[in-house]
């Protein structure tokens, strides 16, 4: 819990003194919910019955946000807006990525998830599907549909999301 809360303040504001620590694990949903999903993945490692499913209940109906039993989440996870957040099947999300707020990450099918690499940034509505990978640095528009890689430091934008030119 603690490496979430240093993570998570670099993210949210860059100051990692013991102020910002605090301000980020007492001001913000988004260590709530990371502290849920700690719990979630303590629960399923010690094989305490129904614990995972009731604390997922529980992240879903307070802030919004579903988190499939599968999905590694990396420290320091900002959910900016956490309403209507859905992260699917065993989709891996790096250490500092942002989630604006209406996302989705996963497919409807079983052949691979996204791996989202470290500092990334979703924009609001953003749909990131498939089994791809977005690059470490890399932002994704808003209401972007990303069905093919980002490269690192990369941006993606449209429907289909298309990777604009560094120029």
């Amino acid at each position: 819990m603690w490496r979430d809360a240093v993570e998570l303040a670099r993210a949210v504001g860059g100051a990692t003194g013991a102020r910002g620590i605090a301000g980020a694990a007492f001001g913000t949903d988004a260590f709530r919910i990371l502290a849920l999903q700690r719990a979630r993945e303590a629960a399923r490692a010690t094989h305490v019955p129904l614990a995972n499913h009731l604390l997922r209940v529980l992240q879903t109906s307070m802030f919004g946000v579903e988190i499939g039993k599968d999905v590694t989440l990396g420290y320091g996870v900002y959910f900016v807006h956490t309403h209507g957040i859905v992260l699917g099947g065993d989709a891996r999300i790096g250490d500092r990525v942002r989630f604006y707020g209406s996302n989705t990450v996963g497919t409807a099918k079983d052949d691979g998830y996204p791996v989202l690499e470290e500092d990334v940034w979703v924009g609001a509505g953003a749909r990131i599907l498939g089994p791809i990978r977005i690059g470490a640095r890399a932002r994704i528009g808003a209401n972007a549909v990303v069905l093919s890689d980002v490269p690192a430091d990369g941006v993606a934008v449209g429907i289909p999301a298309r990777v604009l030119d560094k120029r």
